[in-house]
């Protein structure tokens, strides 16, 4: 099985956020696939999805971003799904707003997602699909950045990352990720 999951924050409050574009992108695949995610274990919501190419678990960590390990790491485990067959979206602030870039490794690059991922997997290595959301304004605290909504210019932007992502991760159904890397990234 492969599992696809978007970090973000739960709640009205963050919903159109630029830290929950990983979630966004969970809801378009979800909408493709007709798989609301309507089953809860582990401090997240998912849905297991059989596609031609396999079964595929969509999964969002309700646990809040810092924390988002503890949702990933129990569920891989019960569902017993191989480090390959995981992909991580979430945004990028060194990177120009709506750009993927898509790695097998790396360190957390101050993410705080991600360093509760690496904490609760035991690794670094593990595929990832990273959504520009570039860097605040002068004066702009990062929390306050990253917790903001989109602007009107950037949500078109956006909107195409998210397609995008969504398209990478079709691709990946059947594909290697260095395949989807070699597409997608740019």
């Amino acid at each position: 099985m492969k599992m696809i999951i978007g970090l973000g924050n739960p709640g009205k409050p963050y919903e159109e956020t630029r830290h929950n574009i990983g979630f966004h992108v969970i809801d378009r695949l979800a909408s493709e696939w007709n798989a609301p995610l309507t089953q809860s274990k582990f401090k997240g919501m998912y849905s297991v999805v059989h596609r031609p190419e396999g079964k595929v678990m969509l999964v969002k960590p309700l646990t809040y971003m810092n924390l988002s390990g503890e949702c990933i790491g129990p569920l891989m485990d019960y569902y017993n799904v191989d480090m390959e067959d995981i992909v991580a979206i979430y945004d990028d602030l060194d990177l120009p707003a709506g750009q993927l870039r898509l790695r097998q490794k790396g360190s957390a690059g101050g993410h705080n997602g991600i360093k509760s991922l690496i904490q609760h997997l035991g690794t670094q290595q593990f595929n990832r699909m990273r959504i520009g959301i570039s860097r605040p304004p002068a004066g702009m605290k990062v929390p306050d950045y990253v917790l903001a909504k989109f602007s009107a210019e950037e949500k078109p932007l956006m909107q195409e990352a998210v397609k995008k992502s969504a398209d990478a991760c079709n691709y990946w159904l059947s594909k290697p990720f260095n395949e989807v890397m070699n597409e997608y990234n740019g």
